[in-house]
């Protein structure tokens, strides 16, 4: 698995990671920005993705070699 700080390319991957990192945010999670600009989890969650603060990993593909490059 590859560990990554940008934001997703696919929207699906962008919805789960803001997904995951709100409902942490909603059971005690402090935010990792200084002031959010919203006080709603969903929000804080994309502003920290866009910062480049949260930390998430993609699973690989089947098919490709440990540096993601070669596909069979």
């Amino acid at each position: 698995m590859a560990v990554s700080r940008h934001v997703p390319e696919s929207q699906f991957a962008y919805v789960v990671v803001v997904a995951r990192r709100a409902r942490q945010l909603m059971i005690g999670g402090r935010p990792m920005v200084d002031n959010p600009h919203s006080s709603k989890n969903t929000r804080i969650a994309e502003e920290e993705l866009r910062q480049g603060l949260l930390e998430y990993e993609t699973p690989e593909r089947p098919g490709e070699s440990e540096e993601g490059k070669s596909r069979k």
